[in-house]
């Protein structure tokens, strides 16, 4: 009550942060966004990549990652020998290879 010292009242009750169920939410919310956005298209690829590589057989035209065409001569395990052109011949990994190209169509380039 002095002129100077001001009273001290009583601060009221602080408020509490979000409860645990809220917290466990939102881990689950971010769970879920990381596993539609990312986990599930990357191993949709990945399967789709894989089926790719198991139907490569001798004579599918294909284009591989360094955007070079040819017609596979010969597999060898997880390699296959690819034949660019008239006696050009490389051995590659089967997978390098990004598609398969409908028959004919190195004979058309």
């Amino acid at each position: 009550m002095s002129l100077f010292i001001s009273n001290a009242y009583a601060a009221p009750a602080a408020q509490q942060g979000p409860s645990m169920m809220a917290n466990i939410l939102m881990i689950v919310v971010f769970v879920a966004i990381f596993y539609f956005l990312i986990w599930r298209p990357q191993s949709k690829r990945a399967k789709e990549h894989r089926n790719l590589i198991e139907s490569i057989g001798v004579g599918s035209e294909v284009v591989f990652a360094g955007g070079l065409m040819g017609r596979i001569t010969k597999i060898e395990g997880e390699f296959a020998v690819v034949e660019l052109n008239k006696g050009n011949v490389v051995k590659i990994q089967r997978a390098s290879v990004i598609s398969i190209l409908p028959e004919g169509t190195l004979d058309n380039l």
